[in-house]
């Protein structure tokens, strides 16, 4: 998920008419606001983003006094419209919201709404059994995004040469395809496109996810300072609204119709929408409290977009790196 200024740039065409299409979307399907909403945040298809849309149609926004527009879009889109100042917030990774800073775009992340804990994988096909069996293979990831990150961190963790394996750089969305053409050995990628891809070739495997290294990615809201700056009121009500979200989505109670609001939103059943969200550890505001103390460690949000900035750095996405203590205020989460 992590997206370069140039990655946007490039994408920005081919994403216009999914942006359009995608705030429609939201419009008819639950947002809490009319295009008057002082509040624009653009979200899209992962767990802890879509998560959301529980407190949509719970109708929670508007119980605690806020007018927000959640709009909906594929992921790269929505970096690009809070780029491009559309939006006041915008649900991305913590080493996305670097890669949006070092090209002049500060999101504040205010609220960290989850950490992969498996959904991101390195997938094998048939006959590849270990990270082991991918030294001398070709390997599809697209370049500079957060499971480019996740393969080099499983290539160091289990002592296997960068240089070993063969880089072949392809869009997320079309892995799936990649992957059966039978050009390349793994993919490196997301749900629920990594589900696609493990459905599409016969005996494919994951070989390493997210759950190997908690905490590595990080999922947040991020909003531009001048809207922090006038509404800090309204994102810290906000915050509190998204600690119901949480308890109402973990609750084994109320887990059942958390799941089928959620599943809707992205046309699935809500079987298979569970086994999505085993793979997301949501972060309530008490969970918020405990990554967002300043440390090194993967442990916190800090250490981990400290770790995420040199891989940046390292693999030319940008070339300085980004002061990351700037572009995180726990000062949200922390209000009374």
């Amino acid at each position: 998920m992590l997206a370069t200024a140039s990655l946007l740039s490039a994408c920005s065409k081919s994403n216009e008419s999914a942006s359009a299409s995608g705030s429609s979307a939201a419009k008819s399907s639950g947002s809490t606001a009319s295009s008057a909403a002082s509040l624009k945040i653009g979200y899209s298809d992962w767990p802890g983003f879509v998560a959301w849309q529980v407190a949509i149609e719970k109708g929670w926004i508007k119980d605690a006094g806020l007018n927000v527009d959640f709009q909906w879009f594929d992921y790269s889109a929505s970096l690009s419209a809070f780029a491009a100042g559309k939006l006041d917030g915008v649900l991305v990774t913590n080493g996305d919201n670097l890669v949006n800073a070092s090209s002049g775009s500060r999101g504040i992340i205010i609220l960290a709404t989850d950490y992969s804990s498996g959904n991101d994988m390195i997938i094998g096909k048939k006959g590849i059994n270990s990270l082991a069996d991918l030294k001398g293979k070709t390997v599809a990831v697209e370049k500079g995004l957060v499971d480019h990150l996740l393969l080099n961190t499983a290539l160091a963790k289990n002592n296997i040469a960068k240089d070993s394996i063969t880089l072949l750089n392809a869009p997320t969305n079309e892995m799936p395809q990649v992957l059966a053409s039978g050009k390349v050995d793994a993919v490196a990628v997301w749900q629920p496109v990594a589900g696609q891809a493990l459905k599409a070739v016969a005996g494919s495997k994951a070989l390493y996810t997210s759950a190997d290294a908690p905490g590595l990615i990080y999922d947040t809201l991020a909003v531009s300072p001048s809207s922090l700056g006038q509404h800090r009121a309204d994102w810290v009500k906000l915050s509190k609204v998204w600690d119901k979200v949480v308890h109402y989505i973990n609750d084994p109670k109320t887990q059942p119709d958390a799941l089928k609001i959620m599943s809707a939103r992205v046309g699935l059943e809500p079987a298979a929408y569970a086994e999505f969200l085993n793979g997301t550890h949501l972060l309530d505001l008490e969970g918020n409290k405990g990554v967002m103390v300043k440390k090194d460690g993967l442990d916190s949000l800090y250490g981990s977009s400290y770790n995420v900035n040199k891989f940046n750095v390292d693999n030319g996405i940008y070339s300085k790196p980004v002061n990351v203590d700037s572009l995180i205020d726990p000062s949200v989460i922390n209000a009374k």
